[in-house]
């Protein structure tokens, strides 16, 4: 009888945590690599395009046993290559993309009239959502699906032979015309989404902690401030299989805002996550200051994070000072607060529950 109950509950138990309205973190059964480099995220990037040089063409003169004077047969040269920005899912950050990129040139024209070939175009893969801005800062393309394509630097066309140049009044010109040469052009490329989840916080609150508890990712760790220099990204798995991306962006101090610190760098990155997540040290003395100062330099940076899903995640719960603490942060703030400790994983999966709610509420926004 007894047997019969448990089972009955044990069905009920397993009915109610798949009918959850919110999906639930999955944990990575998969270790971590040992691997010593650590990759971090790239999201903008300066780089000089060079289009290929057109060919040469050719000056040649047939001359067969039948026919001495048989004429001019030099062939024209082959049009150099384009460089191609194509946007694609496979690539997550601009690593792969060199600071210059260079395409082929086309090949010289022979004798004979054969013409040269022409160069490929070079096809560089950068992420869904890259903008790019010429040299004086101007958006000039947007690659926000999946396989649109902009043209950097166009290649040089190719070179006309002398058999080009034959007229009624010359028969035989010994003359023929270079191949063009490519645009050289700088352009400064960016991520326009840069993760779903950015973490805000001061230096040592525990960012990278707790991406490293919430993600596989293995940013660097350690009791000193400004460990963290560029963003690392670590992704969290649902069983609903969505895949939502956390963001540790390097620590923020006052007056970033007046490019002090990281500065201006390190508010581009927050710019382009979709919602933000404030850690706060509740160890130290007053952390809703720090809140407010977060909050002030985000806004004198831009009025649009004020538009975006914050929170605020109360880090470092397991030190003493932090309970009391706690109280007075939430008569601080309107905020919603979520009490963690990174350090020993106490209520992560709260905030992770939190940030897909988040997630499902503005993932329309996302590009």
């Amino acid at each position: 009888m007894f047997t019969k109950a448990n089972t009955v509950l044990k069905l009920l138990k397993n009915t109610r945590s798949f009918s959850q309205k919110v999906a639930q973190p999955l944990r990575s059964k998969k270790p971590k690599s040992s691997a010593t480099p650590v990759q971090d995220f790239l999201d903008l990037k300066q780089v000089r395009v060079v289009g290929g040089k057109g060919g040469d063409g050719c000056i040649s003169f047939l001359s067969l046993w039948a026919n001495e004077f048989a004429g001019p047969d030099g062939g024209d040269g082959g049009n150099g290559g384009h460089v191609i920005l194509k946007a694609t899912q496979d690539i997550k950050d601009l690593h792969a993309v060199s600071t210059v990129i260079r395409a082929e040139n086309g090949e010289n024209g022979r004798n004979k009239d054969c013409h040269g070939k022409n160069a490929e175009h070079m096809v560089i893969n950068v992420p869904i959502g890259t903008i790019i801005k010429d040299s004086d800062g101007k958006v000039i393309g947007d690659l926000s699906r999946q396989g649109l394509m902009f043209v950097a630097a166009r290649g040089g066309a190719g070179g006309k032979g002398n058999k080009f140049f034959i007229s009624d009044t010359q028969q035989s010109p010994e003359i023929s015309e270079y191949g063009a040469n490519g645009e050289e052009l700088e352009y400064t490329i960016e991520i326009k989404s840069m993760a779903h989840i950015g973490l805000i916080g001061f230096p040592n609150a525990g960012k990278s902690t707790l991406l490293r508890a919430v993600s596989r990712a293995r940013p660097k760790v350690a009791p000193y401030p400004f460990t963290t220099l560029k963003p690392h990204l670590g992704i969290v798995q649902y069983d609903d299989y969505e895949q939502v991306a956390v963001a540790d962006l390097p620590g923020l101090i006052p007056d970033s805002h007046k490019n002090k610190g990281l500065g201006i760098q390190f508010l581009k990155h927050a710019e382009r996550c979709m919602a933000l997540i404030y850690l706060l040290d509740m160890s130290q003395t007053e952390p809703w200051r720090h809140l407010e100062t977060l909050q002030f330099e985000l806004s004198q940076f831009s009025e649009d994070f004020r538009q975006k899903p914050q929170i605020v995640v109360a880090n470092k719960m397991d030190l003493p000072e932090a309970k009391e603490n706690l109280e007075l942060l939430k008569q601080n703030t309107t905020l919603p607060v979520i009490p963690i400790s990174a350090k020993l994983g106490d209520n992560i999966s709260q905030l992770l529950t939190e940030i897909k709610i988040i997630y499902d509420k503005n993932e329309k926004n996302v590009e």
